[in-house]
């Protein structure tokens, strides 16, 4: 069953704001390891390397890392 919120959702409630940025980033966490999971496979089972594949992720993981402390050390959710 999924969680109902007990009043209107908008962005200037700061309770659903933290919620709606936290769901933000797992779904960003969620996409960064689907495709940099594919990536590798498909860097390890072809016969010729990637060299780029090494950038992608860490540009990418560089990105989550910002997105992490953005929201859960930098964010401010008081009204």
């Amino acid at each position: 069953m999924p969680p109902r919120w007990s009043r209107v959702p908008t962005r200037q409630d700061p309770d659903f704001r933290r919620l709606d940025d936290r769901m933000t980033f797992a779904v960003h966490v969620a996409a960064f390891i689907a495709v940099n999971s594919g990536l590798w496979f498909f860097r390890l089972v072809q016969m010729e390397s990637w060299p780029w594949t090494v950038w992608v992720t860490g540009a990418w993981l560089t990105a989550l890392v910002v997105h992490g402390l953005v929201i859960f050390a930098i964010a401010d959710y008081s009204k």
